[in-house]
């Protein structure tokens, strides 16, 4: 599988993003590099796709179906992207604070330590339904790691579309998400320019 090795706050500048975006708290000194030239109207919109993709930690093929998933809804296509991606096991998993990243989280669901609905679900790109819980297997809820990464997400915002009991280590999908509750700068009109060309 193809994997991106370029340090992540080089690469958060790169793009134009806060490495807070991706769950780490470390921050560059450097000022955002300046480029001489004038972006083309395409380097705009391949830049907001990269970014996105970076965000999610996905790849060509599976971004460009989830972008044919979001044109054959009904709605603006660039919202039901963002929110066909939002309803990610492994984003969910992150932003109900069990996990610290997004990485993170997908390495929780491949090694099985996530349930939804009370079944084992090791499928990071699974695409939870409003209403379905999810939660930490029961074997896992004792591991020191994940009691760790608990406390330390503490007082983590949990999205409105979601709700989450830190005792039982069990969250709820609500609703699916809007696009208020984006909390990064995106402009995806812009990806949806780039794949209507």
């Amino acid at each position: 599988m193809a994997r991106n090795m370029q340090p992540i706050v080089k690469r958060c500048k790169t793009l134009g993003i806060e490495p807070s975006v991706m769950g780490y708290d470390k921050s560059t000194r450097r000022n955002p590099k300046q480029s001489r030239r004038k972006q083309s109207e395409y380097g705009v919109q391949l830049n907001e796709k990269q970014k996105v993709k970076f965000i999610y930690g996905i790849l060509e093929k599976q971004f460009a179906k989830y972008y044919e998933m979001a044109n054959k809804q009904a709605g603006i296509t660039g919202q039901n992207l963002l929110q066909i991606l939002e309803s990610r096991l492994d984003n969910v998993v992150f932003r109900l604070g069990l996990a610290n990243t997004r990485k993170e989280a997908r390495q929780l669901v491949n090694h099985a330590h996530i349930l939804v609905n009370g079944k084992k679900v090791d499928i990071p790109s699974y695409l939870v339904k409003p209403g379905d819980v999810i939660s930490v297997r029961e074997k896992s809820k004792s591991s020191p790691r994940i009691k760790e990464i608990v406390e330390q997400n503490e007082k983590r915002v949990i999205p409105k579309w979601l709700s989450m009991d830190r005792n039982k280590l069990e969250g709820r999908v609500l609703q699916l998400s809007d696009r208020d509750d984006i909390d990064y700068d995106v402009a995806e009109h812009l990806i949806v320019e780039f794949y209507s060309k």
